[in-house]
């Protein structure tokens, strides 16, 4: 999926997903096939720049969104409970 074949919907759960500290962006790509700069650029295009830059330095900090620094295994992408009902 590339960037431009993103719906509202993919989008919307595209950037849940990277807000989300516990979603690594491994999680992202095998979902969307985005790379972690490809998100990067879509976050820094739909948030506020204050909100992205908080976001940035969350990432960067907390280093929960690689894979190979996670202390802990992860089997979903997702909690049982993330999706929210339509």
């Amino acid at each position: 999926m590339s960037k431009e074949e993103l719906n509202k919907e993919d989008l919307s759960r595209l950037i849940e997903m990277a807000w989300e500290d516990r979603t690594p962006f491994d999680a992202i790509f095998h979902q969307f096939k985005l790379t972690e700069n490809e998100v990067m650029k879509l976050m820094q295009q739909n948030l506020k720049k204050s909100s992205y830059v908080l976001w940035r330095k969350r990432v960067k900090e907390i280093g929960l969104k690689h894979q190979k620094k996670r202390g802990f295994m992860v089997s979903n992408a997702y909690a049982k409970n993330q999706y929210k009902p339509k």
